[in-house]
């Protein structure tokens, strides 16, 4: 029962934490932020965890673990590939759209502290980011719903799109039609019609 609850504190913590890193960015947010938006003491908050940076990591990780893991399983279900694309990028454009919820300062943020601690995690979460992809691109392209692309500069056209627009949402009003633009070049490139 203990480790169910600790659970749950752990899941209260995270959500709270997300919410202000999307707000405040990485470096405005400190441990006693944390414990009054989670109504947690600072005791018990730090029974869990040691640092802002600690609770930010584990929310990274955690996204990254989520996207490789709905792709696989979607691909196991055999759902088509193009289904999967479309969800994926409507979720984008969402993304792109809600300057509020944006963890892209965060991310910016919390990678560019210390070079040399979190280069290594950056690299890693690019190449957890891609390994998604790639599965999914591979998938497609077997199945015939996708061109032959070159996978690596079609994720890095996502991704940095992507990023870029949510970075850029956090400091100009971004119009609806910019997300959809992106979306519907990188469909023109990826799906065969």
């Amino acid at each position: 029962m203990t480790n169910k609850r600790g659970e749950e504190t752990r899941q209260l913590i995270k959500k709270s934490a997300c919410s202000l890193f999307a707000g405040k960015g990485f470096k405005q947010v400190t441990m006693k932020d944390i414990c009054e938006a989670a109504n947690l003491s600072r005791g018990g908050l730090y029974c869990h965890y040691g640092s802002t940076r600690e609770i930010f990591r584990e929310i990274i990780n955690n996204f990254m673990i989520q996207q490789g893991d709905s792709f696989s399983e979607k691909i196991e279900h055999q759902l088509s590939a193009k289904e999967i694309l479309n969800e994926v990028l409507e979720k984008y454009k969402n993304e792109m759209l809600d300057s509020q919820s944006s963890l892209s300062l965060a991310l910016y943020e919390y990678f560019s502290i210390d070079n040399t601690e979190t280069g290594n995690e950056l690299c890693a979460q690019y190449t957890a980011s891609f390994n998604a992809w790639q599965t999914l691109l591979e998938y497609g392209i077997k199945n015939g719903e996708f061109h032959h692309v070159d996978i690596k500069s079609v994720f890095d056209l996502i991704i940095f799109s992507y990023q870029g627009v949510r970075m850029y949402s956090k400091i100009m009003p971004i119009d609806e039609d910019i997300p959809q633009r992106i979306i519907d070049q990188i469909k023109k490139i990826i799906v065969k019609e």
